[in-house]
């Protein structure tokens, strides 16, 4: 689910916001393209911006990753991708309610997994299916970011997440496995709002306000 044109309005606005060239990766999709299909294109494709840059007039010594949700959790793995494959180097990652791990027990699917908020952890399950061939393949560190051995010599980090999100518990356990591995870490949980509200901005004042925040990060992080 999505596409260019989906995210199209959120990566403007991170745009603009942030006075920043946004790229925006048309990675493949499953159930067509099993994991590691997505997160090798994302990784692809930081790679060529670091290597053609300047032919578009920007800065290859200032990259980030941003993402949200699906796109958050290749942004958490493209960050350790390029600490482990050498490059390249990033300067910060942005991860909107990111997915870091496929379990389904933790209190943020207990009490907002039915679906009545949205995202349900049906739904989770079945993007779980779509995306791994099997339980083994899910535990990867590159499928599940939070499961990777050591987050040492990762980039800067902002995390947010939502009150009302399945998501929410593994998110905010990234977040505090980063600053524990000493990585700068800022999470920011934005309470009375769902799974997706980021993308959201002319119905939620709080997607707005992640917008802004996250343009302030990386402005402060191209500095």
């Amino acid at each position: 689910l999505g596409d260019l044109d989906s995210h199209d309005p959120l990566c403007r606005a991170l745009a603009n916001r942030a006075e920043a060239a946004v790229v925006s990766v048309d990675y493949r999709l499953a159930p067509e393209h099993k994991y590691p299909a997505a997160a090798e294109d994302a990784y692809a494709a930081a790679l060529w911006l670091s290597q053609h840059a300047v032919e578009w007039g920007a800065d290859p010594k200032r990259i980030a990753v941003c993402g949200d949700s699906a796109g958050g959790n290749l942004s958490a793995v493209v960050s350790q991708m390029a600490r482990d494959r050498g490059g390249p180097e990033l300067r910060a990652q942005a991860l909107i309610y990111p997915v870091t791990n496929c379990d389904f027990e933790g209190e943020s699917y207990r009490a907002n997994g039915d679906g009545s908020m949205g995202l349900s952890e049906e739904g989770m399950r079945w993007f779980w299916r779509c995306y791994t061939r099997s339980p083994a393949e899910a535990a990867e560190p590159y499928a599940s970011p939070l499961r990777a051995d050591t987050l040492i010599g990762l980039p800067p980090a902002l995390v947010i997440t939502a009150e009302y999100d399945p998501l929410r518990d593994e998110g905010e356990a990234y977040a505090a496995r980063l600053e524990r591995a000493g990585v700068p870490t800022e999470l920011v949980r934005y309470d009375g709002v769902i799974h997706g509200f980021v993308g959201q901005l002319a119905a939620f004042p709080e997607g707005a306000a992640a917008a802004d925040r996250i343009a302030a990060f990386l402005r402060r992080a191209f500095a």
